[in-house]
């Protein structure tokens, strides 16, 4: 992988704080979220698995943890979110009946012991990292022999409409750059992983304006946190252009 642009670099203070804040917008504007995840689940159909322990990574406000539970009911299903709001509020709309749990951590440091877990699923979080080598080799880590790891991410075409019109304006940083799907298969298999299966889907969602556009990120906690960024409020001229 080449060497990452530290101008792209999160703080994961910066991404706690921005998810903690969007915790009540979140279900409002996770269309393109619960389309991906849909997808990445109904992938579950074609493998052959009878996961004991199963772990969702970036579980949010807990969608996909209670779907898991649902397909696998007998079986323990845990949602981790680096943001600690998020897995409060998951923790909060869990029926008390209900077997899932969730926990905050990082996904770079997982709280699981080596050769535990059946399955992992993440969907759509692999985007906040620089660089995904420590996240697949801590998965690789806690996963048992045989053991199965499902995720999507974004695309380096992600938001590039919006970044082409930020490039017309000025040199600052203003959406956030995505990995490209052969970076990830070299860090998948520099991690050790085996039975490789990736693949590309473009989905279009169409705004009115970009001001629609903007207020569905920030709902999302999806803002630009990188470490380029410019510091200043964007004036009304600036956003105008």
């Amino acid at each position: 992988m080449n060497s990452p642009d530290h101008s792209y670099f999160f703080s994961k203070a910066d991404i706690v704080k921005s998810f903690n804040r969007s915790v009540k917008s979140y279900d409002n504007c996770a269309v393109i979220q619960n389309i991906v995840g849909e997808r990445l689940s109904e992938r579950l159909d074609l493998v052959v698995i009878e996961p004991e322990i199963i772990i969702d990574i970036g579980s949010g406000t807990g969608n996909f943890v209670r779907e898991l539970q649902q397909r696998y009911k007998k079986k323990k299903v845990i949602g981790i979110d680096i943001a600690d709001k998020m897995s409060a509020f998951a923790n909060k709309k869990r029926n008390w009946l209900s077997k899932e749990r969730y926990i905050c951590a990082d996904a770079e440091a997982l709280p699981f012991a080596d050769n535990s877990v059946d399955l992992v699923f993440s969907n759509l979080m692999l985007q906040w990292l620089p660089n995904p080598d420590q996240f697949f080799e801590d998965v690789q880590r806690v996963l048992k022999p045989g053991g199965l790891l499902m995720f999507s991410s974004f695309g380096p075409d992600t938001l590039k409409e919006m970044r082409q019109s930020w490039d017309q304006v000025d040199d600052n940083i203003h959406v956030n750059r995505f990995i490209d799907m052969h970076d990830i298969g070299d860090s998948l298999s520099n991690s050790g992983f085996a039975g490789i299966v990736m693949d590309t889907e473009t989905i279009t969602m169409t705004y009115e304006s970009l001001n629609d556009l903007h207020q569905d990120l920030k709902g999302l906690g999806e803002t630009n946190l990188n470490a380029g960024r410019a510091h200043s409020l964007t004036g009304k001229t600036l956003w105008n252009k």
